[in-house]
């Protein structure tokens, strides 16, 4: 790291320099610990969180949750020891598995808001290292897109089958076709919820003025690839539009995510929401239920190494596939690796248009 241009990490809507940190890898995912340098308690930013004063000092409280309760103790509370000792403060974490508030507690103000900061610092640093959990989708499993979707299998099979790496496996599950707007990290109930409720204020603030209170009507039509080389494709999906020509899809697309993005809750992946949906992906050969980030990989993974595909016939033969039209009524906020009762993935929330 230069020193004299440390990395700046945006939390809650202000600006950190990250403190060195020494990151060692380890095996296994209880084991991981950082160790953090050396600091001066007094120059980080104090009023992006509340600092309570007590008899015995000052204490400041931050919701955490569980899962990310050993990333702040570190191996054999390595993490924990090291930063109570050099911001003079105590901390005090919930059980595993409790949902709760981390505590920090101490006699200096400086010292409790240099704890809270790297707490902070460190919390956002391995959020981003979690495999999502949940993702907005618009689903596209309606019968007739399902129907022409199982044809346009059928038929890619029979007349590109020998063509390299091309498989029944690489197929999406007819009954998750969507569109993704955006993934999540939410890693408890409260988080979810949070999630919910943003969902509807979205539905009150811009979404209910751009669909008019009615379903938008989306073509599904014609297919494009991923990566630079078709004949090395990865990814394979099927293209969508709108059937009256605007853009209202694409604008609530980005202004959800634009949302989600600033609360937190949501990864910055693209300056616009890559409106796709998957019909071919290297990944369903191992896991027919694997979901990926839009073309990009987050956390730890077991598809590291893909068997790409040549998808040059496709793309010849089936560019212009028109796979239907769509009423789209619903954003969702769907459970990874999961299903319900139409074999979509689970819902946890959603915001209607009508």
């Amino acid at each position: 790291m230069d020193v004299l241009r440390p990395t700046l990490i945006r939390i809650g809507g202000r600006v950190y320099r990250k403190n060195l940190v020494q990151e060692q890898a380890y095996q296994h995912e209880e084991e991981e610990d950082d160790f953090l340098g050396p600091s001066d308690c007094t120059d980080e930013p104090c009023d992006a969180f509340v600092v309570e004063e007590t008899e015995k000092g000052f204490q400041c409280r931050v919701e955490v949750p569980s899962p990310l309760y050993k990333y702040i103790i570190g191996k054999k509370g390595e993490t924990k020891k090291k930063l109570e000792t050099e911001t003079r403060t105590s901390i005090s974490i919930p059980k595993p598995g409790v949902e709760g508030e981390i505590v920090i507690t101490g006699q200096h103000r400086s010292g409790v808001i240099s704890a809270r900061t790297r707490i902070d610092v460190l919390l956002d640093s391995f959020r981003k290292k979690q495999p999502f959990t949940h993702f907005l989708s618009f689903a596209l499993n309606q019968p007739d897109i399902q129907e022409k979707f199982l044809q346009f299998k059928e038929e890619v099979l029979e007349k590109c089958s020998k063509d390299h790496g091309v498989s029944s496996s690489l197929f999406q599950n007819p009954a998750k076709l969507h569109l993704t707007l955006g993934t999540l990290v939410l890693l408890n109930e409260q988080e979810i919820q949070k999630a919910c409720d943003l969902l509807q204020r979205c539905k009150e603030d811009f979404v209910n003025q751009i669909a008019g209170g009615q379903p938008l009507t989306v073509v599904v039509a014609g297919v494009e690839y991923m990566n630079d080389d078709p004949a090395m494709m990865d990814v394979l999906y099927a293209k969508v539009h709108m059937k009256d020509g605007s853009d209202r899809l694409q604008v609530i697309a980005d202004q959800l995510a634009e949302r989600f993005v600033a609360s937190g809750l949501m990864l910055k992946e693209w300056d616009r929401v890559k409106l796709h949906a998957t019909v071919m992906n290297t990944v369903f050969r191992k896991d027919p239920s694997a979901e990926e980030r839009n073309n990009t990989m987050t956390g730890r993974s077991s598809f590291k190494e893909r068997e790409s595909f040549n998808g040059r016939n496709i793309l010849k033969l089936f560019e212009n596939f028109y796979f239907g039209e769509v009423q789209l009524d619903s954003v969702r906020l769907s459970q990874r690796f999961s299903s319900d009762a139409s074999g979509y993935y689970a819902t946890s929330g959603q915001l209607t248009f009508s």
